[in-house]
């Protein structure tokens, strides 16, 4: 089992072969990409979403607007990722993945979590370097530490940076792993983005994500 505490440490990460192309694209342009895409959405998206979401948060249930969260980032490296709050605040609870007619999302959470917006304060993990726009998910380190050596070559999804979204995602792998096939899928899909990842698919990748939003996610509970 992956050891938990509170030390923000390195953890071993299996080192996966990349495409040229996948290289070139991570050491040049990727990060360019990150925070240009990442400016533009905090200036023009949360310079007012951040008040009016946060109202609605605070008169929906008691507690923080955003929710910080320790997860698993680049190479292991664990980092507080920050979300709307979705849930009824309750900061002695243990860690749970949310389900179907979960009972601790809230009104507003449910639909915040339907159409991604729970997610968009993860531009500002962005900004300072912790996460990308385009990536596999980053999991708790809860959630990680049921997977991390058990499934074979789980770890080197986190030879990237994790996404906001990801090629995963947007084909469904997403929700709850209640089974270990569902997880298996989902780094399948990682491992095929971090050995073949481009411009071009963080752009499609990044249309097919609004395309969900707007439709309303399926698995998104």
């Amino acid at each position: 089992m992956l050891s938990i505490d509170a030390h923000y440490q390195p953890l071993p990460v299996y080192a996966e072969p990349q495409t040229r192309h996948a290289i070139t694209y991570q050491q040049i342009g990727k990060r360019s990409f990150d925070i240009c895409f990442s400016m533009l959405v905090s200036v023009f998206v949360l310079s007012w979403m951040f008040p009016l979401v946060g109202l609605l948060i605070f008169m929906d249930s008691p507690g923080p607007i955003l929710f910080v969260q320790k997860r698993t980032g680049y190479r292991g490296c664990w980092f507080n990722c920050l979300k709307f709050r979705t849930m009824n605040h309750n900061p002695k609870a243990l860690f749970e993945q949310a389900k179907n007619q979960d009972h601790r999302i809230t009104c507003i959470g449910r639909f915040l979590r339907r159409t991604n917006l729970d997610e968009m304060p993860q531009f500002l993990n962005v900004l300072v370097g912790d996460m990308s726009v385009v990536g596999p998910r980053p999991h708790a380190v809860q959630h990680d530490a049921q997977f991390w050596h058990i499934l074979p070559k789980y770890s080197s999804r986190y030879r990237t940076k994790p996404g906001i979204s990801g090629l995963a995602q947007i084909r469904g792998c997403r929700g709850e792993t209640d089974k270990l096939m569902k997880m298996q899928h989902r780094v399948k899909y990682d491992r095929f983005y971090n050995r073949n990842k481009t411009f071009l698919m963080d752009v499609w990748i990044c249309a097919s994500t609004l395309k969900a939003m707007v439709r309303g996610n399926i698995n998104a509970w």
